[in-house]
């Protein structure tokens, strides 16, 4: 029964959490674009909540260490300027992070991010692990966060799940996490919003 439980969750987070994979971005491409925050080290887990039912539809990690990435497992998101490897993406300027917000945050959805600042050693465990998880299958976004997560020292208490929204409620359990909540009314059409974020970070470029 447990086993049928689990299957119907991963079918429903599936369709929100099941992106095409791309080519792989080369290290060459990765060097060309990389960024970092000033300031400390942090982590911030991305919950995509669906804005009439409560639920959960995607799970991502940004981490901000040497350099500054979305581990975005089984995600849709893309942009040219944005190389991709691995479900890891590359060169998250200010702009790039608003432009991925950007795209899930919709009249369908709201983004919640839960911000926590760390040593830099912790975030590097956590890029490290992100880099050498490989791609996450269709459905698991959360699941492959969590497994990411439960590496880095500090945050051993975080459980494997398949529920963005139990995520959620587990990192905001950690002492010093810090959310906020973002909205926009556009259309509800992911794709849509993807292709226009696209198009604004080509125009910056």
């Amino acid at each position: 029964m447990q086993k049928l439980l689990i299957a119907g969750a991963a079918a429903l987070t599936l369709a929100a959490c099941a992106g095409p994979q791309g080519p792989q971005a080369t290290p060459e491409q990765i060097q060309a674009v990389s960024y970092r925050d000033a300031g400390p080290a942090y982590l911030t887990l991305y919950t995509m909540v669906n804005n009439r039912t409560g639920s959960g539809g995607h799970s991502a990690l940004l981490i901000n260490g040497s350099q500054r990435v979305i581990f975005d497992p089984a995600g849709s998101f893309y942009a040219d300027v944005v190389p991709e490897r691995n479900d890891v993406l590359y060169g998250i300027t200010p702009a790039v992070e608003k432009a991925y917000r950007g795209a899930h945050a919709r009249s369908t959805h709201h983004v919640v991010r839960q911000t926590i600042e760390v040593t830099p050693q912790q975030a590097e465990i956590a890029l490290r692990s992100a880099q050498s998880i490989g791609a996450t299958a269709g459905g698991f976004c959360a699941n492959g966060t969590a497994q990411v997560l439960r590496r880095v020292p500090g945050f051993e208490s975080i459980s494997p799940v398949i529920q963005p929204t139990k995520l959620m409620a587990q990192f905001d359990a950690i002492p010093g996490v810090v959310t906020d909540k973002y909205y926009e009314d556009d259309d509800g059409d992911l794709q849509r919003g993807l292709e226009q974020n696209n198009a604004k970070l080509n125009q910056q470029g």
